[in-house]
């Protein structure tokens, strides 16, 4: 154990060192447009002081110009910068974001940070880093013992509880769902929950939480991300509805990174509304009224310290006494500032005890605390120990960030999908990050995990194919969504394209000649192989380690533009792409939503496009040969999923020629 945590210690240095690094070297070799064109900035803004909420300063910048495809979202850390961003350390977290602005909440405000021309650019914290490697050297004994369960060095519990829960909350769930919870409540020690694409993961966790707490249990809940713990409590705040039940639901972590319509479960939000603060109220009023006449008098910096003691000073002005060249007068005023500054810090005591009481209160009477892995870590739980620790998004964490939340409960229940991404990980030197706790558990105790294997989210027709190369045919379809189609989609009878019409002829036509497969509701699967269409190969810009592809960039931008003259709404319409320089290439061609596959993980659009990119006579695919980004780019579509790609390069990768030979079996493999 002293061997493997060390190493993950390692790896999590070397994590750290690279991603600072990437977002540095970034911020260094691009220009300012170039950043903003990438989405990692947002250039030429004015900030208005909006005034304080909930402990930090709120600063709107906005511009005339539109704010559009930036990667900056709610909850990032971003830095503020007039001039070279390199050179200035002022770092602060969005709280909102607008067509035409941006705020950010600070703990401080420099006069120029208010002013015109300044740029705000993403930016990476080692916060997170230090809080698991703070971890893996503290680990507890229910730390120790899921680690022990990884390195096989313990055998999980064969014991089993007699809860058999009949009375579900959620009346809607299906069996897979309540086996998963029955499971996971009755386990001694841990629990897996295997949720594939829209099976419905973050539901059964609402009612398991529920069922916890209907134990009597005390309930630790966390995600990777903010929104994943959003969602979270969501649900469970909808799960409560009109009824009596009060479950006393806590949110941990930055005020500023939780969705404003859950403000009111935040720790902070509930310490502000506490009894107890308005006698802290009357205390920070005085400390400013203290401060305000304590700085009316001289402050013993060393110019007028000269060596003395407080003591010493307060001495010779009751003696009247001036010394070493500081007069009488100077004396006394720097005593009288250090008499009236020791108020101010026994003051300071008082409101951090009183905090310190509120928050321990707030703690102490929340049935579940909801946050982050990481915001596990915070100080204000460090002394709880919870009955049960739920983790979603278990999948895309490293096993140091699950281990967080882990080390404070007597058991965990980790829910997530392996077959899909795994954490995303910079340096080569800690590929290994991407092993997750929770793939491994699964593959060494099978036993202890359950499958939900009714999803909600597409057509039957799109779900075959990845439920067979991924999920050994174990899923199917709910009647509800099993046979939807574009035909019972919304559409404007007018259209809304506003595409420019300038479009290859060749590619024109060819697209033209399937055109009539792009509606009809028997084919919701298309894969379009583009290796007959001359000069189709991909190409590097300078300084760029990403691949483009204008042939299909082209053809994306002719199918998305014939789906918005025929009424579809552009919001219904998503285009995925694993590569960066494709995705930007593409949103300066269309008016829809255009992400890498990691940006669309989670996530879901009526009709999917999906541009492949890679076209080689080296027969190079790349890290498209990460079979689980497939998974995750073909899972997005629930009623129309469309495949651009150049058959003669990708067949030569094994899961790809399965994906272009199933297609060609089922009639959805169309040559343009």
């Amino acid at each position: 154990m002293k061997k493997y945590i060390s190493n993950l210690i390692e790896l999590i240095n070397n994590e750290r060192k690279a991603e600072i690094s990437a977002m540095r070297n970034m911020i260094k070799r691009l220009k300012p447009h170039q950043r903003e064109k990438k989405g990692i900035a947002i250039n030429h803004l004015k900030g208005k002081n909006l005034g304080k909420e909930l402990g930090y300063n709120i600063i709107q910048y906005g511009r005339k110009e539109p704010i559009v495809n930036t990667e900056i979202n709610v909850g990032d850390l971003v830095l503020i910068s007039k001039g070279n961003p390199l050179k200035s350390d002022l770092t602060g977290t969005v709280t909102e974001k607008g067509g035409r602005f941006i705020k950010v909440a600070l703990n401080n405000i420099p006069q120029w940070a208010i002013k015109k021309h300044v740029d705000i650019n993403l930016y990476a914290s080692d916060v997170n880093f230090r809080r698991m490697e703070e971890n893996l050297k503290n680990l507890s004994p229910y730390g120790k013992k899921a680690v022990n369960f990884l390195l096989k060095k313990q055998s999980p519990s064969k014991k089993s509880k007699k809860i058999q829960i009949k009375n579900f909350k959620d009346k809607k769930l299906n069996s897979s769902q309540k086996d998963a919870i029955n499971n996971a409540i009755n386990s001694e020690d841990f629990f897996l929950i295997h949720g594939p694409f829209g099976t419905g993961k973050t539901r059964t966790l609402n009612e398991l939480i529920y069922q916890e707490w209907k134990q009597n249990h005390k309930i630790l809940a966390t995600g990777e991300s903010n929104t994943s713990v959003d969602n979270l409590l969501e649900g469970l705040i909808e799960k409560l509805g009109e009824s009596q039940e009060t479950l006393n639901l806590t949110r941990l972590g930055h005020p500023q990174r939780i969705s404003k319509h859950n403000i009111k479960y935040s720790l902070a939000y509930k310490a502000e509304q506490h009894p107890l603060n308005s006698k802290k109220d009357k205390i920070e009023k005085i400390i400013d009224e203290k401060c305000k006449i304590r700085d009316t008098f001289t402050k013993p910096s060393p110019r007028y310290r000269r060596g003395f003691s407080d003591e010493e000073i307060i001495k010779n002005a009751e003696n009247n006494k001036s010394s070493r060249g500081i007069n009488v007068k100077i004396m006394k005023s720097l005593a009288n500032w250090i008499l009236i500054n020791r108020e101010v810090e026994e003051y300071y005591k008082e409101s951090e005890l009183l905090e310190d009481e509120i928050i321990k209160d707030i703690i102490k009477n929340s049935d579940v605390i909801l946050s982050t892995n990481s915001s596990a870590a915070l100080e204000y739980i460090e002394e709880i120990i919870f009955d049960v620790a739920i983790i979603d998004e278990a999948s895309q964490a490293s096993t140091p960030s699950v281990l967080i939340p882990i080390n404070k409960a007597k058991r965990f229940v980790l829910a997530g999908d392996h077959k899909q991404l795994p954490p995303t990980i910079i340096s080569n030197k800690s590929r290994k990050l991407q092993e997750t706790l929770f793939e491994k558990l699964i593959i060494s105790y099978e036993h202890k995990s359950s499958l939900l294997n009714c999803q909600y989210r597409m057509n039957e027709k799109l779900m075959s194919f990845p439920n067979i190369e991924f999920y050994d045919n174990k899923l199917f379809s709910d009647d509800s969504v099993k046979s939807i189609s574009l035909n019972d989609l919304n559409k404007n009878s007018l259209g809304s394209n506003n595409i420019s019409k300038n479009f290859n002829k060749k590619l024109s036509v060819r697209i033209n000649n399937i055109n009539k497969f792009f509606e009809n509701p028997n084919y919701p699967f298309l894969f379009l192989d583009t290796s007959l269409i001359e000069r189709n190969m991909e190409i590097h810009l300078n300084d760029s380690k990403s691949v483009l592809n204008k042939v299909e960039a082209n053809i994306v931008n002719i199918i998305v533009s014939n789906y918005l003259d025929l009424g579809y709404c552009a919001e219904d319409i998503g285009v995925i792409s694993p590569y960066m320089d494709q995705v930007e290439f593409l949103r300066d061609l269309i008016p829809v939503e255009v992400k890498t596959v990691d940006g669309f993980q989670g996530r879901e659009k009526e009709i999917v496009l999906i541009s492949t990119v890679r076209s080689n006579k080296n027969n190079n695919i790349g890290f498209l040969d990460d079979i689980r980004r497939l998974n995750v780019s073909i899972t997005r579509a629930k009623r129309k999923l469309i495949i651009i790609g150049d058959s003669s390069t990708l067949k030569f990768d094994n899961v790809y020629k399965d994906l272009i030979d199933y297609c060609k079996d089922n009639d959805s493999f169309k040559v343009l």
